[in-house]
């Protein structure tokens, strides 16, 4: 189980690299100049769209032959992808090929990671106790912002310690040869765990589903919609409240990249300490009303925090930046255990795959892209709180009528009220 929560680090050290490099990588790949960071992040957002395939091809997989094969799978793919991106040529060398090439490995980076977060996430809430998934399936958010703290670290100490012209010629380089190595050493130590209980318990019961993605689209489906509208407002908050601030403040002027990428390691922090205590509260008073709660606050803050931090200095900055983080990690917390509990074991990740990884395409890989193209269609800088203001206050009534999952909750309420 530590080796899965600890395996998330990779998947999220790759897409958060690309969003933290992107101003450089817009210069690399796609030639510099007004429209190029449109370009890169227009990347990202079609790379994307590859990974609700990848979720559902593996979460077939991993319900029908195991948790266990499906992680190893996507890691070792995942693996082949980054260096592979390492060793790119660039635009000066291959001319327009070049942004071609890097789309199309973000593309089977995307295919790969679509089943790797919610593989982890089934394999943690199966394996831990019940009164524990909250806390036990966060780590697994935790693990994934270090991965993203990881990469601000790397991509702050490469900008600030080489020159600009190194980092355009080689320096860029470096972060994605690190995330081919740690992935690599990942799927190691992934040749090490054990198969989740709970797929085990099903493959000696011989109740194993040999459709599982029918089930969920037919039984389930309800869980697939929840799923769905949660995951919505995880990857609003992840992508346009976190990961696309350091290229909004770059692009607004207000810090340079160094700066800027110091600042998001900041919030990763933040990120890192808020997550197992919400995962632990939910697991005590409920996954329903923290949900709650963070929505409403996701409704109001976020739109006032993006224009703060782009007139304030600094320190408001960073203010604004540790909010939106706090939200943020919050979120993803409660939501790992949440939407894993929206199925049964037959057909979780295939429930996972088109609820989760489905919303984290359209919500996740377009909305930094969004969030840029609004402001330099509107000039209004604070158009991408908006963005997570208005998803926030969506899924709102979707909370309300959502039924508790947590254990220890049911639990209390059942002794609480015997009839039931």
């Amino acid at each position: 189980m530590a080796i899965a929560a600890l395996s998330t680090v990779v998947e999220w050290y790759d897409f958060t690299l690309y969003i933290y490099f992107v101003t450089v990588l817009a210069r690399v790949f796609y030639g510099g100049g007004a429209g190029s960071l449109g370009l890169a992040l227009a990347g990202f957002a079609i790379a994307y769209l590859m990974r609700p395939l990848g979720a559902v091809l593996l979460g077939i997989y991993g319900d029908r032959f195991g948790r266990r094969r499906a992680m190893m799978v996507s890691m070792a793919v995942m693996t082949v992808a980054m260096a592979l991106t390492a060793c790119l040529p660039t635009r000066a060398v291959a001319g327009a090929s070049a942004g071609w090439l890097l789309l199309a490995l973000r593309c089977v980076m995307a295919f790969a990671v679509g089943g790797e977060y919610t593989g982890v996430v089934a394999y943690l809430v199966e394996g831990a106790p019940p009164g524990k998934r909250g806390l036990i399936a966060s780590l697994a958010s935790a693990a994934s912002e270090v991965g993203a703290l990881l990469a601000a670290a790397v991509s702050a100490v490469v900008v600030m310690a080489i020159s600009p012209a190194a980092l355009d010629t080689w320096g860029w380089r470096v972060p994605f040869a690190v995330g081919a190595a740690l992935a690599g050493t990942i799927w190691i130590a992934r040749s090490t765990m054990a198969e989740s209980p709970e797929f085990l318990h099903h493959e000696a019961a011989g109740t194993l589903d040999p459709n599982p993605l029918a089930r969920a689209v037919g039984a389930e489906r309800a869980g697939v919609l929840r799923g769905f509208s949660i995951s919505s407002m995880g990857s609003m908050c992840y992508y346009v409240g976190i990961t696309y601030v350091p290229a909004y403040l770059v692009g607004s002027g207000t810090m340079g990249e160094g700066a800027a990428l110091w600042l998001s390691t900041v919030a990763a922090l933040m990120v890192i300490v808020v997550t197992p205590l919400a995962g632990a509260l939910s697991d005590r008073y409920g996954r329903r009303p923290l949900l709650l709660t963070i929505a409403l606050a996701g409704a109001v803050l976020p739109a006032l925090m993006f224009p703060l931090m782009i007139h304030g200095g600094m320190v408001p900055a960073l203010g604004g930046a540790l909010m939106l983080a706090a939200i943020g990690g919050s979120w993803s917390a409660v939501a790992a255990s949440t939407t894993a509990e929206q199925f049964s074991g037959a057909a979780r990740l295939s429930g996972l795959a088109l609820g989760v990884s489905s919303a984290t395409a359209v919500f996740g890989g377009l909305s930094p892209w969004v969030a840029q193209a609004l402001i330099q269609a509107t000039g209004l800088r604070w158009v991408p709180g908006l963005m997570i203001a208005l998803v926030a206050a969506a899924v709102v009534p979707m909370l309300w009528w959502m039924p508790e999952t947590a254990p220890l909750v049911l639990a209390r309420r059942n002794r609480n009220n015997p009839s039931r």
